[in-house]
């Protein structure tokens, strides 16, 4: 089912570029869920077919700055009270700094014609993990209870880098997420593995101990 689905929403953002394009058999390097994972996916496959997998990366790098720069658009075009029609007009707005990609105007089209805008951001984040995997970099994402010091950064990236999540040929990437409900200590999250060393899980480990011993 995924595959068809893919082929059926990249024809919809790829309609210029021609159906070959949308039913290649390339495939993502790594398989992605939800339904912002299918139009990331299906982006993915256009535009590897098309050649335009790092022209598009750029594009939707400079959507995903526009939209954090200015939260109510967001906000604006994932709105339910707006027609097709204003949604189409704002969509001209917002598309005329990378007006020269086709791909990424029709994604936001295929978007709004499926009330869908509201994931943007979710497929611009997914599209920027596909690329990652194809360029072969692997992410951790460091979570804190406030932002770490560079110093320690590196230090972390140096650790895991040698670590047996991290292949032969790969490049580490490292995102420091910033979270102050974990009250101290780090969690790890490299692919789909998680080390939690946070205070609040040590915390809830000690509760459990106490509860069952009572």
């Amino acid at each position: 089912m995924f595959p068809i689905r893919s082929a059926f929403i990249a024809r919809a953002i790829v309609p210029r570029v021609g159906r070959a394009y949308a039913t290649a058999s390339i495939r993502p390097p790594v398989q992605l869920f939800g339904v912002d994972g299918t139009y990331a996916s299906a982006l993915y496959t256009a535009c590897a077919k098309a050649k335009a997998l790092e022209s598009t990366e750029k594009s939707l790098q400079r959507l995903k700055t526009l939209l954090q720069k200015d939260p109510k658009l967001e906000t604006i075009i994932s709105s339910p009270t707006f027609s097709s029609g204003d949604k189409s007009q704002i969509i001209a707005v917002i598309t005329k700094p990378i007006a020269s990609d086709a791909a990424v105007k029709n994604l936001l089209e295929a978007l709004a014609e499926n009330n869908r805008l509201g994931l943007l951001r979710g497929v611009i984040d997914k599209y920027s993990t596909l690329m990652d995997a194809h360029k072969g970099v692997v992410e951790a994402v460091i979570t804190s209870a406030s932002q770490l010091e560079p110093r320690i950064i590196s230090r972390l990236e140096s650790a895991i880098s040698k670590s047996q999540y991290v292949g032969a040929g790969k490049t580490l990437k490292v995102v420091n997420k910033v979270n102050p409900e974990i009250l101290g200590g780090l969690i790890v999250e490299i692919d789909e593995r998680t080390v939690d060393l946070s205070v609040s899980a040590k915390m809830a480990r000690l509760n459990k101990l106490l509860t069952d011993a009572l």
